[in-house]
């Protein structure tokens, strides 16, 4: 299990109201290789906070940070890499970030999860 203490907070810029209402654009988040397995990205973009998390085995996911219990966020909490879930800092609820999916109390209801994928060695998610 890793634990989440300097997660970093990227806010995303410049992302034109067109773009967003589109939804035609994904997101830029960083370089592949800032993003070592392990490893969890904070970004802010319209108003949403969003945890983008490689995995172990190298697999992306995006989940929107907010545990469903109580609007607490997910990425300052441990990130189990190898199970693939999230674990809520304030009451421990376990959210699967590739699905979004309440796993564990209080939690009860998914989160967003948002599509990943690298172009040109840019880890990209769209939010729309």
């Amino acid at each position: 299990m890793t634990k989440r203490t300097n997660v970093k907070v990227v806010p995303v810029r410049g992302i034109s109201e067109r773009k967003m209402n589109a939804m035609a654009e994904a997101l830029s988040i960083c370089k592949l290789e800032e993003l070592p397995e392990g490893a969890t990205r904070l970004v802010e973009a319209d108003g949403r906070k969003i945890g983008v998390f490689r995995c172990a085995d190298g697999e992306l996911y995006a989940i929107e940070d907010r545990c469903s219990h109580d609007d607490g966020p997910l990425c300052e909490g441990d990130f189990d890499c190898d199970e693939g879930v999230a674990i809520c800092p304030r009451h421990g609820a376990n959210i699967d970030i590739r699905s979004g999916r309440a796993l564990t109390l209080p939690a009860v209801e998914s989160v967003a999860t948002y599509p990943v994928h690298v172009v040109d060695g840019m880890v990209k998610v769209k939010i729309g």
